[in-house]
């Protein structure tokens, strides 16, 4: 047999979370739990579709008005409009002043894509910084996009389980000046460890003295504290700072639409004068990717946004997720405290979001999903919404006996 062209393709490595519900699949346990998967689950365990999302879907099904013409390349402008405002908020000057280029992406991943294209094509071979951890795919996303290998800066302090500012401030600090720095709008994905307000104004005035670029990832707006405008303020400090910036947008969480793959980039600019410019280039991107993006979850997304008891309706099913995620973070270090697991666990609570950084090891983590059939991330990161009342003090009790049984070696 001849050899073929694809004979010399490497095997790639599993992708670290999506493995994880591969394996959760294969696992015939009934006692099996997982909480490696980003997405929202009611105290079922069961996938939740807004009320207000379905609403909208029966909608536009049974409008005859309705049809499935392609949308531009820059997108649902509509969509378009009504997303730059929910992050930016109504008042924002940069909106006011015409300084804001936005389009429709693939989510929030499609969106980050796009900008960093952007930047290797029209600003050049900038390094981009990320936080040390972070979001596993921004380190494939940005070498894909055509720059350098991303570096980090310092984020998480494994002691007090909460955020290094001294380190990150220093790290930044050190950095190039006109560098890029990815952010984490609000619930840092994986520690959930959010800077204050404090400690954010610091943030912004080392990022302005040092002429760093940010580029804020916001993928849980309104899913972190329930308020969209709360989720909001670090990167409206930035935008009222007048820098250069951009901003990813995802609603796959904070709307439910994680199939829809339904986002938005938005460009910040000091001044309008290349808006026009900066739209047709990222319009040239887009079409070389993928021509143009879906319309169906925009529209729907468009609709939420511009009814005003739509909008109240989803503000409440905002509230309504982020309680529950909040009680099954008290539920967890409450049992945790009840069966004694060494340690202290106040940082389950303290943090914010869909994930917990648990502190547990590698080890300990294989030990919970051989013994258990508990399922998370190799760092230790728990998804609190694949918690229910049900396996919450069944995971408690696996996390005791792990910290017990397993010597810490990470």
């Amino acid at each position: 047999m001849s050899h073929s062209i694809f004979d010399s393709v490497p095997q790639a490595p599993p992708d670290p979370i999506l493995s994880i519900s591969a394996a959760f699949r294969a696992d015939a346990s009934p006692r099996k739990v997982n909480l490696g998967v980003g997405a929202y689950r009611t105290d079922a365990g069961a996938p939740y579709v807004l009320p207000i999302v379905r609403k909208f879907e029966k909608h536009f099904a049974n409008d005859p008005s309705t049809t499935h013409e392609y949308l531009p390349q820059d997108g649902f402008t509509k969509f378009n409009r009504l997303s730059a405002r929910l992050i930016l908020g109504a008042d924002s000057p940069a909106l006011n002043e015409g300084r804001v280029v936005t389009v429709q992406a693939l989510s929030g991943t499609g969106a980050l894509r796009i900008g960093f294209a952007f930047i290797a094509n029209f600003i050049g071979q900038r390094v981009v910084y990320v936080p040390n951890p972070t979001w596993s795919n921004h380190r494939n996303v940005v070498p894909q996009a055509g720059l350098p290998a991303t570096r980090s800066y310092r984020y998480f302090d494994a002691n007090t389980r909460g955020v290094d500012v001294e380190g990150l401030l220093q790290d930044l600090s050190c950095a190039d000046e006109g560098s890029i720095v990815v952010f984490h709008g609000c619930a840092h994905n994986p520690t959930g460890a959010d800077p204050s307000k404090d400690e954010w104004r610091r943030i912004v005035q080392v990022v302005a003295s040092k002429k760093l670029v940010p580029f804020f990832d916001n993928a849980y707006q309104g899913f972190a504290s329930g308020n969209l405008n709360t989720d909001a303020w670090s990167t409206r400090l930035f935008v009222q700072s007048g820098m250069d910036m951009f901003v990813a947008q995802s609603y796959a969480k904070n709307m439910g639409m994680y199939g829809e793959r339904v986002g938005a980039l938005n460009v910040v600019l000091r001044s309008p004068k290349a808006v026009d410019a900066v739209r047709s280039q990222l319009k040239q991107l887009i079409r070389a990717m993928y021509s143009n993006p879906p319309l169906h979850g925009a529209r729907i997304a468009a609709a939420i946004m511009a009814d005003e008891d739509a909008f109240r309706q989803w503000e409440m099913e905002l509230e309504k997720m982020s309680a529950r995620i909040r009680t099954m973070r008290t539920r967890l270090r409450d049992a945790l405290i009840k069966n004694g697991a060494p340690g202290n666990w106040d940082h389950i609570v303290n943090q914010i979001g869909m994930f917990s950084f648990t502190g547990l090891t590698s080890q300990q983590v294989a030990f919970m999903r051989d013994k258990y059939h508990i399922y998370m991330t190799s760092n230790g990161r728990v998804s609190m919404a694949g918690l229910t009342e049900g396996t919450v003090e069944y995971v408690a009790d696996a996390m005791k006996d792990a910290v017990l049984s397993v010597v810490k070696q990470d």
